[in-house]
């Protein structure tokens, strides 16, 4: 019998999500998924983040849309995603529950929700 760790449960769920609706994409789409894939095992990223990051000349240079398609076509817990980047910002220094807040909701942030970034902040221990 295998015994899988939460996070192997939830890459293979990542990655398992991304085969079955990978079918329906383009080439661009699918290299954009893996790539997306590649940046959520390293660290949290919100949506807007991730498909900023596939689209940028300084990330991935992906179109915009088949960056927001392959981002859109897989499952992801964007609170959970918050989670991981709040802990992630308080690893590297201090942050008050606002102050974490602003940081994973602002535009030049972690771009979360208002909402996805309270749950972050809360869920890492700064509130």
């Amino acid at each position: 019998m295998i015994k899988l760790t939460v996070g192997a449960i939830a890459l293979f769920t990542l990655i398992g999500a991304s085969i079955v609706s990978a079918q329906n994409l383009s080439g661009p789409q699918k290299n954009a998924v893996r790539s997306a894939e590649s940046y959520l095992r390293i660290g949290g990223f919100s949506r807007e983040g991730l498909i900023q990051q596939l689209a940028s000349s300084y990330g991935d240079g992906y179109e915009l849309a088949d960056a927001t398609a392959a981002v859109d076509s897989l499952s992801i817990d964007w609170n959970e995603q918050a989670v991981r980047l709040a802990k992630q910002y308080l690893s590297m220094m201090g942050f008050s529950c606002n102050g974490l807040i602003e940081q994973l909701s602002s535009s030049v942030g972690g771009k979360f929700t208002r909402s996805q970034a309270t749950h972050g902040a809360e869920q890492a221990g700064a509130c």
